[in-house]
């Protein structure tokens, strides 16, 4: 077989290669070649790779004769000679010919053999390195926890539960609306990172508003080490100039971008349509709009990429807030045939109170009424229940029944399968909040500037409004609160981006502070690079926001929050206190309001703390509530000052409407929800495998040993702490390896705190690119090594590859990732491989040249190829195990899944038939390619023991 090639000449339609990074590929063939790039497909995975035609990873797949190779249609021959004519092969032999374009995608080649024969060889310690690596791979490839062990998180049980529950899904469709600060963003990602990792959802479309696409850049990036490309327009159009005629996103594989970019021009939603995606994510998306009356531009064009690509998710901390309606439209996006008809809806959900009444009963000891137990059996539908009484004595005798109970009913009822939810009340870990209230003296000439400024804050931006705050007491008092909180830092959040400029301005009149600023006025980069210094601990002392700092930023490291002025909307309040309300916040948060005296803000600060309480407590119903009061408040603040008496009656009344608002929505609240989206004991299996994998030192003494043999130096700078140095002779080639050096850790804590400090996992791009150097490369595939012995003897190491070619969506690793079988032969062809394991052989060998030994022909014309003949019957014979043992857990696996998917469909109508379709062709493609693994020679290692 051929070597790798250089010459951009040397390709040619419907020539074969194959992929040295990515062997389980199988055959490529050559499908078009561009003036700098060559396109491959290959078949038998079902991939396409677009490759640079001077720096190709490709080996010519070049057969010789006596060779055996097999057609597209299953017809075999031994090979006798080939032909070549144009650029392309054809093998003849038993009277048959085939072109090479003709050749099935699952041939495989022996070149670890071709290089032992020809005497080319590595040291021992090269090939301990690459079967090590291909350990490591399964091990990594068959993971449970893939895609969740890599994420630079804290370890929280409800965003565990939920990605896990969702990641396993073919194609999931969900509604992710946990409560503000439990981490909606970090489940979506998790979730992202697993199908991304095990090759289900390889294009991805992530959909968020424009001030967050910067956050969710940076989320993906340093938390998951995701690199997503954003577009917008101009970057679109830079790829229609380089390449006219071009869809531009094609050109990525993960993109990001706000919904302007397809607001504005009905030919990007097109090409976006045309694309082809596997995942999509929208956040924030209450915001899309719809009524009964009909959806809003913006959600039709989210409905029409929802259509078109299988897998959804759907991102909100709202979604009952603006209403049902809302709630149902965004259900509607994942399942229209589902959630077809709002009336229908409206009455399934009435039902839902009285089985999540059940459902919390079940979770104590309580006994149940008699009425209970008739409205629980039928619910139940279990055979093995048939009475009421059969029903209470189970109750009664195990309380493992009860949490078996609670599942089922959590599957067959209500909307769990579509929408999660968690909330604050049942995930603990959460500050308390305190409101500061200033009020301060008015100026009467500044009377009108508050008249202006109000009308400005319910309608941002306003033409003509320019703030000048020179002589505003708010700012001497934000001078005062930063002196007297020094060294703490202070977010503080205002309503438009005149008015943080104002305010800055202002207060470097009064004292110097490092202070930053975040507003739709600077670039995203220089947005960020504002909001990083703001994290730092000798950085900015205060940033100061704009609304759009309201949504999506964490700045849980800061305790002081200023709302410099009040939003209209309670939920938007709840967005700009939730960015430091958040789940891991370690203090109290100290929440200010300062208000000038006479102010419409006055009185929507009051209306918020007396009436709602919705500084210190998170507030139920806000749209409701707003709906009710608007108008009032509206017609109210210009003359507040004037009219105490109506000032109290509106707070009276806005005090009962919370009470009746929040305990309408408390008894109405659909606990299955809450109940299904945090399930404790799957949530703690979780933790305990990931603890186990922060905790194994395999991964790092593998790194060392590899950077050991590329010549890298790493020094351990603090505990599981490493610096790796980049003037090593091979550095330059280890991917992920920047020329000026890196400092890495394993440790989880470490990294959490310091995000500079990449973290080093089986997840992370570093760690793929160390096992894709060391197996796309020859290094270790042909090894000689000398076994000092007082006897002498010889002996043949080969490794074989099981590997089952298939999709990536159809995620065989679960069951048979790519898999080393190991045999260890005599010159009699004895079987020693469980005599002498890997671990015991290896610490024997030593580097030797062994040209002599290699260059006796007898060698290698009978022994080697009668030796390989043997081991590979020995091998298969492990195969064929081994694919049993896969076949198995693929059907304890998916069996009792599709039969419960086909119960569920009888009770909830929320299992769609297609998901029990894919299911149902999904076992069946694999247990089909599961039967057409294949062996591969990977390495092999002659052994010659004797004296010396």
């Amino acid at each position: 077989m051929g070597n790798r090639t250089t010459p951009s000449t040397a390709f040619q339609k419907g020539q074969r290669w194959i992929s040295e990074g990515e062997p389980e590929l199988g055959l490529g063939r050559v499908e078009r070649m561009g003036p700098r790039t060559v396109t491959l497909s290959f078949g038998s995975t079902q991939e396409t790779r677009e490759y640079g035609r001077d720096a190709a990873p490709l080996r010519r797949a070049a057969f010789h004769p006596g060779d055996s190779v097999r057609a597209t249609d299953g017809t075999a021959f031994t090979v006798s000679s080939v032909s070549e004519v144009n650029g392309l092969f054809t093998y003849h032999g038993e009277g048959q010919a085939l072109g090479e374009a003709e050749l099935s995608a699952s041939l495989s080649f022996s070149k670890p053999l071709e290089r032992l024969r020809a005497g080319q060889v590595d040291p021992p310690a090269g090939f301990a390195l690459r079967v090590a690596a291909l350990e490591h791979q399964v091990r990594r490839r068959k993971s449970a926890v893939r895609g969740f062990m890599g994420g630079r998180i804290e370890l929280l049980p409800h965003q565990l539960t939920l990605a896990a529950e969702v990641a396993g899904r073919l194609a999931p469709r969900v509604l992710l609306a946990d409560e503000v600060g439990l981490g909606k963003t970090i489940e979506a990602c998790l979730i992202l990172h697993r199908l991304h990792l095990t090759g289900r959802a390889q294009r991805v479309l992530v959909l968020v508003p424009e001030p967050l696409v910067a956050q969710w850049f940076l989320e993906l990036f340093r938390r998951f080490n995701l690199w997503f490309h954003i577009f917008d327009e101009d970057r679109c159009r830079a790829l229609e100039t380089a390449h006219p005629g071009c869809n531009p996103f094609l050109d990525d594989q993960l993109v990001l971008c706000g919904p302007d970019l397809f607001r504005d021009s009905e030919p990007r939603l097109e090409q976006a349509l045309a694309a082809g995606w596997d995942l999509l994510v929208v956040d924030e998306a209450h915001h899309l709009g719809w009524t009964p009356e009909g959806p809003s531009p913006a959600y039709a064009r989210v409905e029409r990429l929802g259509t078109a690509i299988p897998a959804l998710l759907l991102l909100t901390a709202t979604p009952e807030h603006s209403g049902t309606a809302s709630l149902f439209g965004c259900l509607r996006l994942l399942d229209p045939n589902r959630f077809y008809d709002l009336g229908e809806f409206l009455q399934q959900t009435r039902g839902y109170r009285e089985v999540a009444g059940l459902a919390a009963k079940l979770q104590g000891e309580a006994a149940f009424t008699d009425a209970e137990l008739a409205t629980l059996l039928p619910l139940l539908a279990n055979p093995a229940v048939a009475s009421t009484a059969a029903l209470a004595q189970v109750l009664r005798a195990d309380p493992a029944v009860r949490a078996a109970l609670v599942a089922t009913l959590l599957d067959h009822h209500g909307t769990s399968r579509v929408m999660f939810r968690n909330t604050r009340a049942g995930v603990a870990g959460f500050p308390s909040r305190v409101a500061r209230l200033a009020s301060l003296a008015a100026d009467p000439d500044r009377r009108r500037a508050l008249a202006l400024e109000w009308a400005a804050d319910l309608e941002p931006d306003a033409p003509g409004f320019h703030p000048d705050l020179a002589q505003d007491p708010r700012i001497p008092w934000l001078a005062d609160l930063l002196r007297t909180s020094a060294p703490e830092k202070i977010l503080l959040i205002c309503r438009s981006r005149r008015k943080a400029e104002a305010i800055e301005m202002a207060l470097k009149h009064h004292l110097k502070v490092p202070m930053a600023v975040f507003h739709e006025g600077l670039t995203l980069v220089q947005r960020d690079r504002g909001a990083a210094w703001f994290g730092e601990s000798r950085g900015a002392r205060i940033l100061l926001c704009s609304e759009i700092g309201s949504e999506g930023r964490n700045f849980q490291f800061a305790h002081h929050l200023v709302l410099f002025d009040l939003p209209l909307d309670p939920d938007l309040l709840e967005q700009r206190i939730g960015r430091l309300d958040r789940i891991g916040q370690k203090a109290e948060i100290q929440i200010h309001v300062p208000f000038t005296q006479g102010s419409g803000q006055e009185l929507l600060a009051r209306w918020y703390h007396e009436g709602l309480n919705a500084f210190e407590t998170t507030l139920p119903g806000g749209r409701e509530l707003l709906e009710r009061f608007e108008a009032g408040l509206r017609d109210l603040a210009p003359r507040a000052s004037q009219a105490p008496g109506e000032v109290q009656a509106l707070l009276a009344a806005t005090r009962e409407a919370r009470r009746e608002v929040a305990t309408r929505l408390e008894q109405g609240r659909d606990r299955l929800l809450e109940l299904n989206a945090f399930r404790p004991e799957a949530a703690r299996a979780l933790i305990r495998e990931l603890g186990a994998e922060d905790a194994d030192p395999s991964l790092e003494r593998f790194l060392l040993t590899a950077f050991e043999h590329f010549f890298i130096p790493a020094e351990e700078v603090a505990p599981r702490t490493y610096h790796l140095g980049a003037v090593g002779v091979l550095a330059a080639a280890f991917p992920g390896l920047p020329s000026e050096g890196l400092t890495v850790t394993r440790d989880r804590q470490r990294a959490l705190v310091r995000e500079d400090l990449p973290f080093l996992t089986w997840d992370h791009p570093l760690v793929s690119g160390a096992l894709d150097l060391i197996l796309g490369s020859g290094l270790g595939n042909s090894s000689f090594g000398h076994w000092p012995a007082a006897e002498p003897g010889l002996f043949l190491e080969l490794v074989f590859v099981l590997e089952c070619l298939a999709p990536p969506h159809l995620h065989v690793d679960r069951f048979l990732p790519p898999t080393p079988l190991r045999v260890l032969l005599d010159a009699r062809g004895a079987d020693l491989s469980q005599a002498l394991p890997r671990s015991v052989l290896a610490r024997q060998l030593r580097p030797a040249a062994g040209g002599a030994l290699l260059a006796r022909p007898e060698l290698r014309e009978q022994l080697l190829p009668k030796l390989l003949a043997q081991g590979e019957a020995i091998a298969t014979r492990q195969g064929t195990a081994r694919i049993d043992q896969a076949r198995t857990a693929l059907a304890a696996h998916l069996d009792p899944e599709l039969a419960r998917l086909q119960a569920l469909k009888q009770a909830n109508g929320a299992v769609r038939d297609e998901e029990i379709r894919l299911l149902a062709e999904h076992r069946d493609a694999l247990h089909h390619r599961l039967g057409e693994a294949r062996l591969r020679l990977e390495a092999v290692c002659l052994i010659q023991r004797g004296p010396g």
